[in-house]
């Protein structure tokens, strides 16, 4: 994101003798990657000024056909060494575009930043470049939830053991598990779509925002000056724009932008710690490809690399929100340059990098890989435990006791502890019970007092429901887009 007098953005060599960002070069898409380039940049700086120049023809400025056709034609025709060389001589990156402009645009060169500020190319520009990134991140995110729904339902009556603080808990389903990352994605996208949504333009304000220039060329007409504004902003598709600036837009704009950036980072990074938790315990993995390697010395090994790389950037993320929280800050009055060179990094890498984690979480969510096996295995290590009330319960029913039963279950449980934990064996309280004489009146019933799905609660009915009912009412608009495959970058 470029601001006029930050004379920063001459070109530095490019190629594989300089530092190129890993963004752009290694990890975000194409599209997101041109949403933020320079070509894309400059060239909506001259939509902008043609715009303009248009409503002030149509509000009676002496500007002529030939001069708003001429900028029209010109629009593409970019010359960025002359716009290299005349920022060397100005030091301002607006005026080296309004003089290069103007070289291709003779007739029109006259004209061409009517009554304008810089931060009338620069601050609009970067309104249009965030709305449309927005609109690359939203159908991004929705084929995420979209195919971690297909997961959940798919396995929603799979048992599976719970974990709180990463201890054994009661069980839950893999679906009602996944659920649990789709309800936080699908606020990011609500909270994604209302910034998106609420983005006002800029508009055309002037200097210091009280448009006394436009007012001054359309000689005092208060009205003039307020269809300028909104002509403007229509054509740029906005439906409304601020009404009171200073130089800029405020920067709290920023601050709601990055937050719901970060707000995702944080889900992704929590959906991805638990997958490569679950990978590590073999019960989920990641997309392995047939030739990929693990590691350069541990052939067997298959580590969660796309899982990581999502966390890895998500922190990266998260941390952003710093820059716009201390940019609007400091704000002096009606703005300070102290924002501009800050905005041209922290605005891009946030989407950028939000790109990249929802394109890799996508291709994650493609293609997870389930083990039932080892999820059964650890079920049978941990329910013996969980069953112990059930057995109690299902022992007062045949007469017993419940606080001999109690007791007789508390040795056993302590006796089955120790196997597992002192020799390194398997949980054998069921055999212990199966052996004791004591429990003889339910030993017909502990196939059945064991049936993991009898420890999930309403999970399987949790799952259906929210998803009916929340996650794919919310999905319906980026219906056309669903069929997408994520294309994993290096």
């Amino acid at each position: 994101m470029a601001e006029s007098g930050d004379r920063g953005g001459l070109q530095a060599p490019c190629g594989y003798d300089s530092y190129r960002s890993p963004l752009a070069s290694r990890y975000a898409s194409p599209e997101m990657c041109f949403v933020f380039s320079d070509r894309y940049k400059f060239r909506t700086w001259r939509q902008l000024w043609l715009w303009l120049a248009e409503a002030e023809q149509t509000l009676g400025l002496p500007i002529t056909d030939e001069q708003i056709q001429e900028m029209r034609s010109n629009l593409d025709n970019i010359d960025f060494k002359m716009a290299a060389e005349e920022e060397k001589q100005l030091r301002h990156d607006v005026m080296a575009h309004v003089h290069t402009f103007g070289h291709c645009c003779p007739k029109a060169a006259a004209i061409i930043h009517l009554g304008a500020t810089s931060c009338y190319v620069g601050d609009n520009t970067d309104l249009i470049i965030l709305r449309n990134a927005f609109d690359l991140l939203l159908p991004k995110l929705a084929r995420v939830i979209s195919r971690l729904a297909d997961f959940a339902k798919e396995r929603a009556d799979l048992p599976t053991l719970g974990f709180t603080h990463f201890q054994p808990a009661q069980l839950t389903t893999v679906g009602k598990r996944c659920c649990l990352w789709i309800q936080d994605l699908c606020m990011d996208l609500q909270n994604l779509k209302r910034v998106r949504d609420d983005l006002r333009f800029r508009g055309v304000k002037g200097t210091t925002g009280t448009q006394a220039s436009f007012l001054q060329l359309f000689e005092g007409d208060d009205q003039k000056v307020e269809q300028l504004d909104k002509m403007v902003t229509e054509k740029a598709g906005f439906k409304r724009a601020f009404i009171i600036t200073g130089q800029t837009y405020t920067r709290k704009l920023d601050i709601e932008v990055l937050s719901v950036l970060a707000s995702l980072g944080a889900s992704v990074h929590k959906i991805c710690t638990d997958i490569r938790l679950l990978a590590n315990l073999k019960e989920m993995e990641e997309p392995f490809e047939k030739q990929q390697i693990g590691s350069s010395a541990m052939p067997y090994k298959r580590n969660p690399m796309r899982s990581e790389r999502c966390c890895s950037l998500a922190r990266h993320l998260m941390t952003l929100i710093m820059d716009p929280l201390q940019t609007a800050s400091v704000q002096w009055f009606e703005r300070t340059l102290d924002d501009s060179a800050n905005r041209r990094i922290c605005l891009a890498e946030a989407f950028l990098t939000a790109d990249t984690i929802l394109n890799t979480l996508q291709n994650i969510s493609e293609g997870l890989v389930v083990y039932p096996k080892v999820i059964e295995r650890r079920i049978r290590q941990e329910l013996p435990f969980m069953a112990t009330e059930n057995i109690i319960m299902a022992m007062v029913k045949a007469g017993g006791n419940r606080q001999d039963c109690h007791e007789k279950i508390r040795v056993l449980s302590q006796q089955a502890a120790a196997v597992v934990k002192q020799e390194g064996g398997d949980n054998d309280l069921i055999e212990r019970i199966q052996a004791d004489a004591y429990f003889s009146p339910i030993h017909s019933q502990l196939d059945h007092l064991l049936d993991p799905s009898s420890f999930t609660g309403r999970a399987s009915q949790q799952v259906q429901r929210f998803l009916e009912e929340e996650v794919y009412p919310l999905l319906k608009p980026y219906e056309s887009v669903m069929k997408v495959k994520a294309e994993l970058c290096l």
